[in-house]
């Protein structure tokens, strides 16, 4: 008995919210739906334009890594033949301090 009195109280509070939401409904149904279209197609214009964003910045950030690795292989074959150069001077002051009988290796 009691659970039909929470079942008929339930449905009477639908049956009112119902009629009260449709009495003060702000829009009718072909304005709510011209509103929701609208909505519809800010948003895809939002996504759409913050996707270009994103895709330049990543291409952005491409080219500037890009850029940095050129730099460090530049500067990685520089510190290479400084390398190859000091010890081509060190060799060659080695060959010149030593005689011909002394067994020095070829520079690179």
């Amino acid at each position: 008995m009691e659970r039909d009195n929470k079942f008929s109280y339930f449905f009477l509070g639908l049956g009112i919210g119902v009629a009260v939401g449709i009495l003060f409904a702000p829009k009718s149904g072909a304005e709510t739906r011209e509103l929701l279209k609208e909505k519809a197609e800010e948003g895809k214009e939002y996504v759409k334009r913050r996707s270009v964003e994103l895709k330049e910045s990543a291409v952005e950030a491409f080219e500037k890594s890009k850029e940095a690795v050129a730099r460090q292989k530049e500067q990685l074959a520089a510190a290479v033949e400084a390398g190859k150069a000091a010890y081509r001077e060190k060799m060659q002051t080695a060959q010149a301090g030593a005689g011909p009988a002394d067994d020095v290796p070829q520079g690179i």
